[in-house]
């Protein structure tokens, strides 16, 4: 029996690909450090899971195509608080996590083969999101020098052809933790008004952006492109619901917002009981997520003056978003060393998984002796790891200038 092309084209997930060598480990009675996936120990907001201890409905039912009424307020509200007080239901469809949102917006704007500009290294599954959907995307690189941040214009211009549709990013940015600068901004917006393209902002971690600075989001200039601006959004790290699996779309282009919701219609709907928990989020107190801010700030301090104790290991600027961090290791092959760490190193019977960087492009042989750490680990767990890693560079080192 013959499968389709396209199935064979779809990229394993650097994130989860060595989820079997891992489960292994935990069979052994191994201790493993989950650093490979944004997955925070920061506890989910009290209110919400109230909503799961007092649940008495039975029968659980469809929800609406579009989202509960009562969600679909609790984000407006959301919007609203946030500075954009233009946003109103009809303007939002409720998705199952970030990944339908994505998924949705590249099969609304695009036809097989169409393009789509991303920038290097990207979110890895915006690759598998593209096969599927029949979306070429086309990746412009950026440097770990400069904190990963946009190149010149002309560099973004020149990948335009006559096939593009949009432009791609993920702000703050997943895996490197770029925040995007009014400028940069401004420079992709002035991009997308002359050429007449899409622009997706991918927002998930909007709340986390850390020294200070401001996040810019789309969402300031959807009102001055109301046809091209499309928000992808999420709860999942926002409030510690990465199980709930919600997610949404924002925009005020109507013809789009009526093609989404068909197609949510065709899924039916996302979850009852993760929408009514997640309704609440309008009485979580805004305590809760400058704690949360300032506990990953602190996290994120900590990795990077534990990692720079490491001879070779080469850091970028500090992420001043998200909660990940791209960073290259002296090795030539990290996912080798990846692999090394759950398959073969242990310390005092621990070990850590990380998430191997050439999965987090789509250009081809990029990010080879990179990694991409993700610090939502609380900071004793974070040091602890961080030792680990130096240990079995050195042990990883001496093996592969024997008969490795």
């Amino acid at each position: 029996m013959r499968l389709s092309n396209r199935l064979s084209h779809v990229p394993a997930s650097p994130i989860r690909k060595l989820v079997p060598f891992a489960q292994a480990a935990k069979k052994e009675g191994v201790h493993v450090y989950h650093l490979n996936i944004g997955d925070p120990d920061i506890k989910t907001p009290e209110v919400m899971i109230d909503v799961l201890r007092k649940w008495d409905k039975n029968p659980i039912p469809y929800s609406p195509s579009q989202g509960e009424l009562i969600f679909l307020d609790a984000l407006k509200t959301y919007y609203h608080r946030v500075g954009y007080s233009f946003i109103e239901e009809k303007h939002i469809q409720v998705t199952t996590g970030g990944s339908e949102a994505i998924a949705m917006a590249f099969f609304s704007i695009c036809n097989p083969d169409d393009e789509v500009i991303v920038f290097d290294p990207l979110y890895a599954n915006y690759n598998s999101f593209a096969v599927r959907e029949g979306v070429t995307l086309v990746p412009v690189m950026t440097k770990l020098e400069t904190g990963f941040h946009l190149p010149k214009r002309q560099d973004i211009e020149k990948k335009i052809t006559k096939k593009t549709r949009a432009i791609l990013i993920s702000n703050p940015n997943n895996p490197t933790g770029t925040a995007y600068t009014k400028k940069e901004m401004d420079m992709l917006v002035d991009i997308v008004k002359k050429y007449n393209l899409f622009i997706l902002s991918d927002e998930v971690y909007r709340e986390f952006v850390y020294d200070g600075k401001s996040h810019v989001s789309l969402l300031l200039y959807m009102k001055d492109i109301p046809m091209q601006a499309i928000l992808l959004d999420s709860l999942s790290k926002r409030y510690s619901l990465c199980g709930a699996r919600l997610g949404c779309i924002v925009s005020l282009n109507e013809e789009l917002m009526s093609g989404v919701l068909r197609i949510a219609q065709g899924r039916l709907a996302s979850g009852y009981i993760d929408q009514m928990m997640a309704s609440k989020l309008t009485e979580v107190p805004s305590s809760y997520t400058k704690n949360v801010q300032i506990e990953y700030q602190k996290r994120r301090d900590v990795l990077f003056a534990q990692l720079s104790t490491i001879e070779g290991v080469i850091l970028p600027p500090k992420p001043e978003g998200a909660f990940y961090a791209i960073v290259g290791l002296p090795v030539a092959d990290a996912e080798d060393f990846c692999r090394f760490l759950l398959t073969e190193y242990r310390d005092n019977n621990e070990t850590v998984m990380l998430a191997p960087a050439s999965g987090f492009y789509a250009t081809p042989n990029c990010g080879r002796n990179e990694v991409r750490i993700a610090y939502v680990l609380n900071c004793e767990s974070i040091k602890r790891s961080v030792e680990i890693i130096k240990k079995a560079l050195e042990a990883y080192t001496k093996l592969c200038h024997s008969e490795r």
